[in-house]
Order: structure tokens, then sequence, then C-alpha cells
């Protein structure tokens, strides 16, 4: 018994090293199928990921491709175009109460800025927009109470959105040289002026109504706005141009504040414009603008202006273009002189400094301006400057051309 007890010792340590060796190899064989596994199973889920990825980015292609005004759409709300663009009920389908909020949603539908470059395009929206400054134009005209600061914010922000734009002038080097010619050219009319001069109004009536509160306006309608208003000035259109010369009056007289700021800003203008490029298509409005300034200074006339008259009118007469604002220019110059006649000696040097001595045509013009300034001259002042005076005239006298000595 004891020898068939310990005869199968062995064979159980046997068994056990075998059963253990196999225990491993099934352990070995257990884990590779395993991280075979996960192997399988994470590439696949690899695969399924990339899956969705393909398919949303299909689902992405397909939905702008059924719909291809969708980036555009997205790309013109960052500009602040709206997604549909749409009309909004009018101003008669609303309670009193939420009329202000409505013209706020008005102001910033009209923000939106189309391209009249090319008429097939947006015509929809371009009538929406057409009538929707019609009906703002009418809401400000017959305001009947004040207007909120964030009306007042948004109506100057919608103004800046449509007309405040980069000028792309003729180039014109060849024709300011003969004033004649630079007359008779055909004005350049600007493309989106069906919406500009619907802006423009509505933006005139807003200054002018009764219902604006100036000390709130003014916060908005600062000396960078100002500014960017005469920068305008040198558009081609004669039709924004006429506009602008009435807002600008309008705003010159509301805001007290920013008098010395619009006439200093002309100045500049002005410097530039005969010192250097002499080319500027808003002169002769800049004149029309200041000669109702200049009509209603008090007298005694403050230092300042004489400088105004000595510094800026006078070296006006300097340009070959003179004759597209002469009228008004010759209008400035003699209501100085009727306001002050001690000016009158001051006028008349200035004019024989600046006397043309090969332009015939400009001469004319200045021997009429001549006239009437001699009109308010008084004698002591004509005594001054008679010797030098009649020097000039005795050349006019000799002159060939047949209207100068006439």
């Amino acid at each position: 018994m004891w020898k068939q007890i310990l005869s199968k010792l062995p064979n159980k340590k046997s068994s056990k090293n075998e059963h253990h060796h196999r225990g491993r190899e099934h352990g070995g064989h257990s884990s590779s199928s395993s991280s075979s596994h996960a192997s399988t199973s994470k590439s696949s889920d690899n695969g399924v990921g990339k899956t969705k990825h393909s398919q949303t980015k299909e689902r992405s292609t397909a939905s702008s491709d059924v719909n291809p005004k969708s980036s555009a759409n997205n790309n013109n709300n960052n500009n602040g175009v709206f997604t549909p663009y749409e009309a909004l009920p009018s101003f008669k389908d609303v309670p009193n109460t939420e009329k202000q909020t409505l013209f706020i949603k008005k102001l910033n539908l009209c923000r939106v800025v189309f391209d009249f470059t090319d008429p097939t395009k947006n015509i929809k929206e371009k009538d929406i927009k057409r009538q929707t400054l019609l009906e703002l134009v009418d809401y400000v005209n017959s305001a009947n109470g004040k207007f909120s600061e964030g009306s007042v914010q948004e109506v100057v922000r919608m103004v800046s959105a449509n007309i405040f734009r980069t000028l792309n002038p003729q180039p014109r080097e060849n024709k300011v040289i003969d004033a004649l010619d630079l007359e008779e050219e055909e004005p350049s009319m600007d493309l989106a002026w069906p919406h500009l001069q619907l802006v423009y109004e509505l933006f005139l009536r807003f200054v002018a109504s009764p219902e604006t509160d100036t000390k709130l306006a003014k916060r908005y309608i600062d000396q960078s706005f100002v500014l960017r208003l005469l920068d305008l000035f040198d558009s081609e259109d004669p039709r924004e141009r006429d506009c602008l010369k009435t807002i600008l009056h309008r705003i010159y007289g509301k805001f007290m504040v920013h008098r010395p700021f619009i006439r200093k800003s002309i100045n500049h203008i002005f410097y530039r414009f005969v010192f250097e490029t002499e080319k500027h298509n808003g002169i002769a409005e800049f004149l029309e603008i200041l000669g109702s300034i200049i009509n209603g200074f008090a007298l005694p006339l403050k230092e300042e202006h004489k400088v105004f008259l000595v510094r800026v009118l006078i070296p006006l007469h300097k340009p070959k273009c003179l004759q597209m604002y002469h009228q008004q220019l010759s209008y400035c110059i003699t209501q100085f002189v009727e306001k002050d006649c001690k000016l009158a000696d001051t006028v008349i040097r200035g004019l024989l400094k600046y006397w043309p001595v090969t332009n015939s045509s400009k001469e004319v013009m200045f021997l009429n301006e001549l006239e009437e300034v001699l009109e308010a001259t008084q004698p002591p002042e004509f005594q001054r400057c008679m010797v030098p005076l009649f020097r000039r005239i005795a050349r006019c006298l000799n002159s060939l051309h047949f209207q100068v000595p006439v």
C-alpha cells in the first residue's frame, strides 16, 4: 500500500507541474487573446469614431450644398446683416408703448449696406430697406416725445454704417488746369443714392427735431463723427454734398459746443487744398456754409475771425480752379468788408497779391470781386491802397484779352 502511495507521489508532482505548465500556457494564450481582443476592440472603436467624424463632415458638406446661402448669411451676420432679411411690422400696427422698441429694431435692420453695382442682386432686400427708411423718416418727423439715449445711439450707428465709406474720386489731374473743362465735366453719381438720400433725410430731420436732446445727442454726434462727416464733402456726387451742407449747417446751429471745432477743421481742409493738393470737391459747399456763419458774426469782429480772413479766405484766390467756388468766396469776402469797413485795405491788398498774370478769365473774376469790395470801401481805406490798385488797373487796361479792359 505504501508502495502504491509512494508510487503515486511523483505522478502527482508531475501532473501538478504539467497542470501549472498548462495553466501558464493557457494564461499566456488568454493574455494574448485578451490583448488581441483589446487591440481589435480599440481599432474597432477608432474605426467607429472616424466613421462618425466622416459622417458629420459629410452632413455638414451636404447641408452647405443644399443651402448655399447659409455660409454667406453667417458671414453677413458678423457684419451686422440679419438672417433672414425681412420687413418688420409697421408703426401703425403696434401700441405706442412699443414704438420706441420697434424704432430701434428698424434702425438695426437699416444698418445693412447693400451692393448697388449689381442691380439684379438683393432686389427684395433693397426694397424692404427703402420702405423701412421711409417709415423711419415719417416717424422721426412726427415724433411727439423725447428720443431715448438708446434711440439716439442707434440713429448715429445706423447713419454711420451707411454714409461713412471710402470715396473713390476719379483722376482729374489734367482737368484741374482748366476750370471751364472741370465745370463741364459730368458729375459722378453714387449708385447707392436711393438709400443714401433717405438716410441723409432721416438724419437731417433727427438733428433738426425738437425732440432730440442736444446734451444727450452730443455724446454720439461728437468730434470724431463731425470729422468723418467733413471728409464726405469730397464726394463727387453733388446731391450728396448738398445734403451734407444742410446737415452740417444744422449741426453747427444746434451743437454750439462744436462750433469752434467745425471752423478749425474746415480751415485745415482749406489749408491742404490751397497749399498742397488744389483738389477738393466740396470747397463751394464749405464756403456757402461759412457765408452764413460770417453773416452772423457779432461786432466788433474777434481777432480769430480776422485771422481767418487773412490766412484762409484770401489765399483761396490762388488755386487754378477758382471758378468752381469764386461766387461763394466773393460773398464771404464782401461780408467781412460790410461788417468792418477797415478790412477793405487788407482785402484789396490781398487780391493784388494773388492777382493772376497769365489767366485772363481768372483776371475777369478778380475785377468783378474788386468792384463789389470797392462799393463797400470807405474813403480812408481807399486812400491807403489806391496807388498799387491803380497800377494794377492800368495794366488791365493794356491787356490783350478783350474782356479784361472792359
